[in-house]
């Protein structure tokens, strides 16, 4: 008697809804405990600059720092999480994560900052971020829900960022900016029961291109050879630059323009807000409509924006409509960026190669903060960085519509 075949695993089963269903609440929660203090960083400028008697370019010098590290950390804990699962690599990047925070509250040297703030926090985020879900979404979801999937880890991460700065505003206000902080740092252990439901050593085959006979040095060389694959990188750079630059000097260009640190407070939120509209809308066109001019009209979009934005002049409400708009635009670049790496690759390899575009956008994150604190010491304005911004969108916009949407490989070279 032949025996029956086992069962398809639930969280790849057609039909199966309430296993994917976990896998991505548990994969959003995780977004958003993880995005939510790093969103909220600006917020700490003012007072701890204040306290200390630093110039803008000490933290913003920290946070990028910080950008550069979380870039560079990600396609090693990619590999790791792609060879050894992902959970493990959650555990420890919370578990650094969570110190580097709490270390930052005792951080009274712009040394120290940098260490705690900077190589603590950037290499916790490498391995306990968005970018370890998305690939393991990719591994874990029916090929049907992936790109809705990616839309809605990257959503949770916005809503991170919606929820924090009030609660920030709250917390600095009642407890201080130390004990805000150690709060926080309590707060990313929570990430450790919620990653269990991401399990994907052995969890699925790899599909695409990437067949797992390939070496992990093949992979890297079949990727950097390709030139969608390049092309799309160095896109990817002017997202991190514009992000990192608003998050952390938006508060105090506002306060510098006459507002209150709550405006700024306000406007993130607001970009949290509306950033989840706009990855999950991003997500639902990514299967829908070519990924490549979804990117080339989200960096346009962002350019036109953030050039009307400087043009007119600062009060609330053009700081809230600012933040809605570029809210929509905001992290709606990951779902198409992240469902193309898959499509060329296949998921074998996703969360090292996704790592690498994640490094060319965190690399546009240092400049982006560091030009920001730099110039602002020089000049005592931020206008030359915020026109740069628009100077890149347009930049990002033109190099992603050569990119050929197809896999690197054809199915019968993918085995040979």
């Amino acid at each position: 008697m032949t025996a029956s075949p086992p069962p398809a695993s639930p969280a790849l089963a057609p039909g199966r809804h309430l296993p994917a269903l976990l896998i991505v609440v548990a994969g959003c929660a995780i977004a958003m405990l993880t995005f939510g203090p790093r969103s909220v960083f600006g917020l700490f400028l003012v007072p701890m600059s204040r306290e200390f008697g630093w110039g803008r370019d000490v933290f913003g010098l920290a946070v990028a720092i910080q950008n550069l590290l979380w870039g560079l950390g990600s396609p090693f804990a990619g590999a790791i999480a792609d060879r050894f699962g992902t959970v493990r690599v959650l555990w420890a990047g919370a578990l650094i994560y969570a110190a580097g925070l709490v270390l930052m509250a005792y951080s009274g040297t712009p040394t120290a900052l940098q260490l705690t703030a900077g190589v603590l926090v950037g290499f916790g985020l490498s391995a306990a971020s968005f970018n370890l879900v998305l690939a393991a979404f990719g591994k874990l979801l029916p090929d049907r829900l992936k790109a809705l999937g990616f839309g809605a880890a990257t959503a949770a991460g916005s809503f991170g960022q919606f929820l924090f700065p009030p609660l920030t505003t709250g917390l600095l206000q009642s407890v201080g900016w130390q004990d805000t902080l150690i709060v926080f740092g309590a707060s990313l252990l929570l990430v450790m029961p919620f990653s269990l439901a991401l399990a994907t050593r052995g969890a699925a085959p790899a599909s695409g291109p990437a067949a797992p006979q390939q070496s992990v040095g093949a992979a890297l060389s079949e990727a950097f050879r390709h030139p969608s694959y390049v092309m799309l990188v160095l896109g990817f750079f002017t997202c991190g630059f514009q992000l990192a630059f608003v998050t952390v000097h938006m508060p105090a260009f506002l306060v510098d323009r006459g507002m209150s640190l709550s405006v700024g407070a306000v406007t993130l939120a607001l970009i949290g807000l509306f950033n989840m509209a706009g990855s999950i809308g991003a997500g639902y066109l990514t299967g829908r409509v070519s990924r490549k001019w979804l990117l080339a009209w989200i960096y346009a979009g962002r350019g036109v924006a953030i050039a009307v934005f400087i043009l007119l002049p600062v009060t609330p409400l053009s700081c809230y409509v600012f933040g809605a708009v570029i809210g929509l635009l905001w992290l709606s670049t990951v779902p198409p960026t992240s469902s193309l790496v898959m499509l060329m690759f296949g998921t074998r390899y996703m969360a090292m190669l996704y790592g690498f575009a994640f490094f060319s956008h965190q690399v546009g994150g240092f400049i982006g903060v560091y030009l920001g604190g730099e110039i602002y010491e020089a000049v005592g304005s931020y206008d030359l960085v915020w026109w740069l911004a628009v100077a890149l969108s347009f930049a990002s916009a033109a190099i992603n519509l050569p990119i050929r949407e197809e896999p690197a490989r054809s199915p019968v070279a993918a085995v040979v």
